[in-house]
């Protein structure tokens, strides 16, 4: 009896690339992808619709930030595990990975066949790292670093979302906000909302305070 395929989600924010993986993996009869998303909002909705085995998730997704959201993708899916699939080589960015839920990490310059070969691992419950990572990665999970909640909190807003904050402190609405920086009013409610979820305030007004507060938006004079 043949093994069922191993069920795929791609999350990356280039549709060039994101067809370009579709077309390696399904080479491999052993795998299937069976969703795909761009973005956030996105990749939350499908993996809850399709509950995938593998999410390979990019960490750069234009305005959004897979480092960010990839607690929610493990709650969403909670038997998916994560792959992160990266151009970025820095160090605290893959710690951070791991801490939030990721179960490996492939650098997009390796070859094609790393990325499927982490797929096997990691859809069999190892841990799929470079060696070179291995030995910070396991210091930094033995030894955590105390960190400040706020700062952890501040630090995983995109640039984007800090943007969108300080406009807000300025007085400006959604609709101003999407002129200022040439996106939606629907793009900036959905800015809104993930500010919200990662600072822990409720409206406007408690960002306004928090924002004062933590330096990122100018009190107006």
């Amino acid at each position: 009896m043949s093994q069922a395929p191993i069920r795929i989600m791609i999350v990356d924010d280039h549709t060039v690339i994101r067809s370009g993986l579709r077309m390696l993996i399904e080479q491999d009869h052993g795998m299937s992808v069976v969703a795909m998303a761009g973005n956030r909002v996105e990749a939350l909705e499908r993996a809850t619709a399709e509950l995938p085995d593998i999410i390979i998730l990019d960490l750069i997704l234009g305005d959004d930030d897979g480092l960010s959201f990839l607690p929610e993708l493990c709650k969403v899916s909670p038997n998916s595990r994560v792959l992160v699939l990266t151009g970025v080589r820095n160090p605290e960015s893959h710690r951070m990975a791991i801490r939030r839920g990721a179960m490996g990490i492939v650098l997009k310059e390796h070859a094609a066949e790393s990325l499927l070969k982490a797929i096997s691992k990691v859809h069999a419950g190892e841990v799929w790292v470079e060696r070179s990572m291995m030995g910070s990665l396991l210091k930094d999970l033995e030894n955590p670093t105390p960190v400040d909640p706020e700062e952890s909190k501040i630090k995983s807003l995109t640039d984007r979302e800090r943007e969108v904050i300080g406009l807000v402190g300025e007085g400006l609405k959604n609709k101003q906000i999407g002129e200022r920086l040439f996106i939606s009013e629907t793009t900036v409610t959905h800015h809104l909302s993930s500010v919200f979820s990662k600072l822990d305030v409720s409206d406007r007004l408690e960002l306004l305070i928090y924002a004062f507060r933590h330096g990122l938006a100018q009190v107006p004079k």
